[in-house]
């Protein structure tokens, strides 16, 4: 049974239940955009694998056209004025703005458990999320990898106000998820920076959970 057929099949005869319709509305208005693609978004963002059950857990589906992205591809033009960086694979730092993406670089650079990192850009990271019933690419803003063992990488958006942080932060998570889960690059993690004095916090938080979680395996 197709995606369409399953919810008209479930959903639409218990929406009279729930949806008052006035004229000249019609009940079956739902089936039409924006509500169904609404309906749709819902279903997808919360049918998950129930992993407590033993059910096997979400897994990425790769790109097959091209192999895993990397530092060395990166190469193309910007007017922006470059960050010189230390910890970096780049020599520079192109931040997207006056100066947040500046300071968070700088509160990443210096911290002592960061092994390297990088702006995402260039790199054609992205992350897909559903919003309005229309996908999306979320291109969060730094990969870090940590001095643990294993690495550990920790993807840091640093974010002012933006109206879909929250649909953003759940595809990330997501995203995650599903990654460690499929286990072929290692652990990786996300956090969101509302300041950008949160991100050495963020890191050595990370650090500490990797710590914690790597004596109560060898307990």
């Amino acid at each position: 049974m197709r995606f369409a057929s399953l919810i008209s099949a479930i959903f639409f005869p218990k929406l009279k239940d729930h949806v008052d319709v006035r004229p000249p509305a019609d009940i079956k208005d739902a089936g039409l955009s924006p509500y169904y693609g609404w309906l749709v978004e819902i279903l997808t963002e919360n049918i998950r694998p129930d992993t407590s059950e033993g059910e096997t857990p979400e897994i990425p589906l790769y790109e097959s056209s091209r192999g895993p992205g990397s530092t060395a591809d990166v190469d193309y033009w910007t007017s922006r004025e470059p960050r010189e960086v230390v910890h970096c694979h780049l020599n520079y730092v192109v931040p997207d703005t006056a100066k947040w993406e500046q300071a968070a670089s700088y509160y990443i650079d210096t911290h002592p458990m960061v092994d390297a990192f990088v702006k995402n850009a260039g790199l054609g990271f992205a992350i897909p999320y559903l919003h309005n019933g229309q996908m999306h690419d979320y291109m969060p803003d730094f990969i870090v990898r940590l001095k643990t063992s294993p690495s550990v990488h920790i993807i840091i958006e640093t974010k002012g106000y933006d109206p879909l942080a929250d649909v953003k932060r759940a595809a990330a998570e997501r995203w995650v998820a599903a990654v460690n889960a499929e286990g072929t690059y290692g652990q990786w993690k996300y956090a969101m920076a509302r300041k950008t004095t949160e991100v050495s916090g963020i890191i050595t938080a990370a650090v500490q959970q990797e710590e914690v979680a790597r004596t109560a395996t060898s307990a």
